[in-house]
């Protein structure tokens, strides 16, 4: 299996160079070359690791073996509360809800972030070399990719995160981590401003070769592939074949673009439903194939609140027939322009997505409703998720991805329900342990000169 660039001037290469280096040389988003076959005759009645095996070991094809895969799914999986993983539940109306947050941290980014850990262990440990990750986050990636490599031998772990603009929870759960190999730093300004940063760093080719940078969010090949297998696992259990239409609360289009991932692997999805907050670019694309960036605006669904979800990358590629040079264009235009529109030859491609914007007016009064007529308590991301599915409800069958536990979230819970959540008892002190984290401003040279003395860092505020 070999990856190319989504902008086409980088060389195709193997799935260890893809995991350790994350973002293209040129720019661009890695994809397979070729897409491997279809698994129609998937088996999802058996544990969610060994389906998990079966269908991340086409992606790794000349790297790793398939028992090596199944070796690590089975260890990355038993870190996780539920005995099925990733549980399916009934909602009022008929729509199935797919619990994706009981992992460590509470998030679905422990999904794809526990096998991470592992995939990167055995690619490091075989070059016998090490990787300083660094990574951006609106709440719930740095916690999960804090978890997954703290006391790694052979990773350094940087985490940006927009100042004062997560939950005290999600906050938290990075930056009560006391591990030497661990760095949190509050940026001065929005999650589309940390994220701009981690890619101008790598687009730093001598910064990047300095400090043999490496990726965990999810521009990061291998967190697709990882969550390829849920959309397998829950679309085979609740349609058996048959279509279904699937909502997923979206922000940086990671998740809801391994759904797209599954379908091309035989994954029965008729529709793709992008649930929006009050940022709704995303909403706008699906409406009119036109982007126009806005300023950010802060909402109950904090992790939604991006303006530019770096992953759509992959999608308009699919979108222009794989034409890197004007992806690249089209890019270069939106980085400039902050405004793109795609031909209509290509928004006819997008058949079977749509989007939906959901208010903070409107998120409180779905997961006041879910609570009041089925007692199952939302976080407010898969209530946007709820909303949005409830609006597209038709004929097909409808999967909604539960993307976070409603203790990370406890003032809009609350808010909405009456009960504020208690997190699980692991985490029952996290509110007594120690902060650390540095504050810096939203300027390249100040973070990466921070990252290049991490040894010595005070990280400790």
């Amino acid at each position: 299996m070999k990856y190319i660039s989504t902008r086409g001037q980088s060389p195709a290469i193997g799935f260890g160079d893809v995991l350790l280096t994350g973002l293209a040389p040129d720019g661009g988003l890695y994809v397979p070359e070729v897409w491997p076959p279809r698994l129609a005759e998937l088996d999802v009645d058996r544990p969610y690791a060994e389906v998990a095996a079966d269908v991340m070991a086409p992606f790794v094809d000349g790297s790793l073996t398939h028992a090596e895969v199944a070796a690590m799914a089975v260890d990355a999986y038993g870190t996780f509360e539920h005995p099925d993983v990733i549980p399916i539940v009934d909602l009022p109306g008929g729509a199935q809800l797919v619990e994706l947050f009981h992992g460590p941290t509470l998030a679905f980014k422990d999904v794809a972030m526990q096998m991470l850990g592992r995939l990167f262990d055995a690619e490091l440990a075989r070059r016998s070399t090490t990787v300083t990750i660094v990574g951006a986050t609106s709440g719930d990636t740095g916690s999960a990719a804090i978890e997954a490599f703290r006391g790694r031998e052979n990773v350094r772990i940087v985490i940006l995160h927009p100042h004062e603009r997560t939950s005290a929870v999600q906050r938290r759960q990075m930056t009560t981590v006391d591990a030497s190999n661990v760095r949190n730093v509050a940026i001065e300004g929005t999650f589309d401003d940390c994220q701009d940063l981690v890619k101008a760093m790598f687009a730093d080719d001598v910064f990047r070769d300095e400090i043999r940078l490496g990726a965990v969010n999810s521009i990061n090949w291998a967190r697709i592939m990882a969550q390829v297998v849920y959309y397998r696992w829950a679309v085979g259990r609740v349609g058996r074949g048959e279509p279904v239409s699937v909502t997923v609360p979206t922000g940086n289009f990671g998740n809801v673009f391994a759904g797209r991932v599954a379908q091309r692997m035989g994954a029965a999805i008729g529709e793709f439903v992008v649930a929006s907050n009050r940022n709704r670019i995303l909403t706008q694309f699906f409406d009119d194939g036109a982007m126009t960036t806005n300023p950010v605006e802060p909402s109950l669904s904090p992790s939604m609140d991006i303006q530019v979800s770096s992953n759509l990358e992959r999608l308009i590629f699919e979108l222009l027939d794989g034409d890197g040079a004007s992806v690249a264009e089209l890019m270069s235009t939106f980085r400039a322009d902050g405004h793109i529109e795609l031909p209509a030859a290509c928004r006819s491609r997008a058949e079977g997505w749509v989007g939906e914007s959901v208010t903070d007016e409107q998120t409180i009064e779905r997961m006041r409703r879910v609570h009041e007529t089925s007692g199952v308590v939302l976080d407010p991301h898969t209530a946007v998720g709820v909303e949005a599915a409830e609006r597209r409800a038709g004929d097909l069958p409808q999967v909604v991805m539960a993307t976070a536990h409603p203790a990370k979230f406890p003032a809009a819970v609350e808010q909405a329900t009456g009960i504020a959540p208690a997190l699980p008892d692991r985490l029952a002190d996290l509110f007594d342990r120690p902060e650390y984290y540095t504050v810096l401003p939203n300027d390249l040279s100040v973070v990466q000169q921070w990252i290049r003395d991490f040894p010595t860092a005070e990280s400790r505020s």
